[in-house]
């Protein structure tokens, strides 16, 4: 499902207009990035939670010519499943 079609999921379920329910998710997902970018994390109990998460400088190898090189240290977007979507996924 891409973000168009998601839209359409929820204005229909929630029976508003599409352009209503494109504002909201883009809301959503400008507080969202707002929050993470600040270094806060995003908890929806049942649902799961985003957080940004520091991966470690590490070395790595060019496969094209075998060069050893040293990736840096990243901070990077990270999503943790609460109970809730997990059961509901697996159809609990």
């Amino acid at each position: 499902m891409n973000k168009n079609e998601f839209i359409s999921k929820l204005a229909q379920q929630e029976g508003i207009e599409k352009k209503q329910a494109e504002k909201d998710i883009n809301a959503v997902l400008s507080a969202l990035t707002d929050a993470l970018v600040s270094g806060e994390k995003v908890q929806f109990v049942g649902f799961g939670s985003f957080e940004v998460r520091e991966r470690a400088e590490k070395k790595v190898r060019n496969p094209q010519t075998g060069e050893s090189l040293v990736a840096p240290a990243t901070k990077v977007p990270a999503f943790k499943a609460g109970k809730a979507l997990k059961d509901a996924v697996i159809g609990k």
